[in-house]
C-alpha cells in the first residue's frame, strides 16, 4: 500500500467511541468510532494523517463508498493515505484512497473548536488533500481551530456516469466522488468531537475544483446539515453535467477501453492503469478537449443544478464567502501559451474566441475593453477578458443568486500580485491558497511583496477563521466587510491595500451578462 500502517498492540477499542485513551508515550491518541488511532505532535499541534473514513474503493468501484471495518489495535496515523488514481505525479496513488487528515490544538473531547474542512482543487481530475500547501499546522494554531483535508475518488473513478448504461450495476457512478465527500463529512460529524472539534460548527472551504465540489454539496440533500459555513476560492458549479451528455462521455470512454456497454464484469476487472490511460479520450461534447468529469444531474444525489435557476434553498441560511483572483487566467492559459502576453491587436479577437468559453462576439469584447481601459495592452486585455468570461462569471452568478434569496454572503477579490518574474503573473489562479493556510513558504505558494504578505495572510485567514467560528468573516484586523447585496455588490479587495469596492469591474460584468452562462463541461 502507498501509506504505511504501524500497528500498536494491546490498545483496546472497547471503550466508548469518540474519546481519547491512555497509552505509553506522549503521542496524541484518539478512539474513533472505528478504532483507536495514534498521531504525532508537530509544533504544538496534534497531527493525524491518513485516517481512514471509508473502505477500499477497489472493492466498490463506481459504487457508493462503504464505511471501513472496525479495528481493535491502534493504528499509527503519521503518514498520508493514498490519493485517487490520476494523471500526473501525485504520490501514493491507489483506489484505496478514502483518507482524511486532522490538525488540532488538542486531541481530546471538550474543546468544541470550529472545524475547517478543506476540499482540494484539480477540476475533479487531480490532486489530493496531502499537498504541502494544505498543511494545517499554522492555521490550526493561529485560529485555535481543527483543520481537516480530504482525499476522494476523482476523474473516471469518481465521476464516470454509467447510470443510464448500466443502471442495475452502477446507478451512482456519476457522483461517486461526491458520495465520498458525504461519507467524509459523516465521519467528521461522528468523530471530530474526540479531536477537540465542534460537529455543529463545520466549515467547508476549497479552491477551484474544491470550491465547485462545495457548491455542488450545497444542493445535495444527502449533505444537508453536515456543514454550517462555506468559502469557495475561484471555484463555482452553477450547473452540473446533464445526464445525456454524461452518457455520451461514458460511451466514448467505454469505446476507448474496448468495453461493451453493459459489461459490468469487464469494467470491474480492468486494472486501474487502463482507466488512467483513457482519460485523454476526446470529449464528444467539446471534441477539442479531453473528457470532462464532474457532478451529474442523476436524480439520485443531485435532483437540481447547484446554482441554477436559483440558489439552493437547502443552503440559504449557510453563511458563505465567494472569492476569485484578479488575474485567474494568467497561469491557467499563460503558462501553456506564453506568447499571449505579447499578442497583437490583430490576433486578439481570434485568441479570445478560443479561450472565453462563452458565445459572444470577440470583436465587440475588444472594443468594449479598449474603450474602458485605453492604456491596457492587447495581452492585458486578453487575460482580463478571459478571466471575466470564463473564471469570474460563475462567481457572479452564484453571488447574485445568493443575494436574491438574502443568503448571508460575502465576496472578495484577491489582487496582491505574485512577486515571481516582477509580477508578470499578476494575482493568478491558486494565489490565495498560501495566504489562507499561512503557508507562503511551502512549495506551490505564490507570495507577493514582502512588505504586504504578512498583513494580507492575517486578514484573509482571519476572515475564514471568523466565518468558521461565528458565521461572519468580520474580525478586528479587517475593515468592515458588508454582506453582498444587489445592486451594490460590495466586494472586499485583498491587495496592497485592503478595502471594499462596490461592483468592481462593473463594465465587464455587464458586458458578459448579455449572454447566458453555461458552466464549462456541462
Amino acid at each position: 500500500m502507498p501509506h504505511r500502517r504501524e500497528v500498536l498492540l494491546g490498545l483496546s477499542a472497547s471503550a466508548a467511541a469518540g474519546s481519547s485513551f491512555a497509552a505509553p508515550g506522549g503521542d496524541p491518541r484518539v478512539l474513533t468510532s472505528f478504532g483507536p488511532v495514534v498521531g504525532i505532535t508537530e509544533q504544538g499541534i496534534a497531527v493525524f494523517r491518513g485516517l481512514r473514513y471509508g473502505a477500499d474503493t477497489a472493492r466498490t468501484r463506481f459504487a457508493r463508498p462503504r464505511t471501513p471495518l472496525p479495528w481493535r489495535d491502534a493504528v499509527r496515523a503519521t503518514e498520508y493515505g493514498g490519493a485517487s488514481p490520476q494523471r500526473g505525479r501525485e504520490p501514493g496513488q491507489s483506489e484505496d484512497c478514502l483518507f482524511l487528515n486532522v490538525w488540532t490544538p488538542e486531541a481530546r473531547p471538550g474543546g468544541d473548536r470550529p472545524v475547517m474542512v478543506y476540499l482540494h482543487g484539480g477540476a475533479y481530475n487531480t490532486g489530493s488533500g496531502s499537498d504541502a500547501l494544505y498543511e494545517g499546522i499554522r492555521l490550526a494554531a493561529r485560529g485555535d481551530v481543527v483543520v481537516v483535508t480530504v482525499n476522494h475518488r476523482l476523474n473516471a473513478f469518481g465521476y464516470l456516469s454509467l447510470g443510464r448504461l448500466m443502471p442495475e450495476a452502477f446507478p451512482d457512478s456519476g457522483n461517486a466522488g461526491q458520495w465520498d465527500l458525504v461519507l467524509a463529512l459523516e465521519w467528521i460529524r461522528g468523530n471530530i468531537r474526540a479531536f477537540g472539534g465542534d460537529p455543529g460548527r463545520v466549515m467547508l472551504f476549497g479552491q477551484s475544483g474544491g470550491g465547485a465540489k462545495i457548491a455542488t454539496l450545497m444542493a445535495t440533500p444527502a449533505a444537508k446539515g453536515l456543514f454550517h459555513a462555506a468559502a469557495t476560492m475561484s471555484g463555482q458549479q452553477v450547473t452540473a453535467s446533464g445526464p445525456l451528455n454524461a452518457q455520451k462521455r461514458a460511451e466514448a470512454f467505454l469505446a476507448r477501453l474496448g468495453i461493451t456497454p453493459g459489461d459490468a464484469a469487464a469494467l470491474l476487472a480492468l486494472p486501474a492503469e487502463r482507466f488512467i490511460e483513457a482519460l485523454d479520450t476526446p470529449d464528444p461534447v467539446n471534441p477539442e478537449h479531453p473528457l470532462y468529469f464532474g457532478p451529474v444531474l442523476d436524480e439520485r444525489m443531485l435532483m437540481r443544478h447547484p446554482f441554477w435557476p436559483d440558489a439552493p434553498a437547502q443552503s440559504s441560511a449557510i453563511p458563505m464567502i465567494l472569492g476569485n483572483t484578479r488575474d485567474e487566467t494568467r497561469t491557467l492559459i499563460g503558462r501553456r501559451e506564453p506568447e499571449l502576453f505579447d499578442i497583437s491587436w490583430a490576433d486578439l479577437p481570434a485568441a479570445l474566441a478560443r479561450h472565453m468559453r462563452t458565445d459572444i462576439d470577440p470583436g465587440a469584447v475588444v472594443s468594449a475593453y479598449r474603450a474602458a481601459y485605453p492604456d491596457r495592452s492587447p495581452g492585458e486585455i486578453f487575460f482580463d477578458a478571459a478571466t471575466a468570461a470564463r473564471s469570474w462569471r460563475g462567481q457572479v452568478e452564484e453571488a447574485d443568486a445568493r443575494a436574491k434569496e438574502n443568503g448571508p454572503t460575502w465576496v472578495y477579490r484577491f489582487d496582491l500580485p505574485w512577486a515571481e518574474e516582477n509580477g508578470r503573473w499578476g494575482a493568478p489562479h491558486t494565489v490565495d491558497i498560501g495566504y489562507a493556510f499561512l503557508n507562503l513558504d511551502k512549495p506551490g505558494a505564490m507570495p507577493g511583496a514582502a512588505d504586504h504578505v504578512g498583513r494580507v495572510a492575517d486578514r484573509l485567514s482571519g476572515a475564514f477563521i471568523s466565518l468558521a467560528r461565528t458565521g461572519d468573516p468580520n474580525h478586528s484586523g479587517l475593515p468592515l466587510w458588508p454582506r453582498y447585496s444587489l445592486p451594490a455588490r460590495a466586494t472586499m479587495i485583498f491587495g496592497a491595500e485592503t478595502s471594499v469596492l462596490n461592483d468592481p469591474r462593473s463594465m465587464e460584468r455587464e458586458l458578459f451578462s448579455k449572454v447566458p452562462f453555461i458552466q464549462w463541461g456541462t
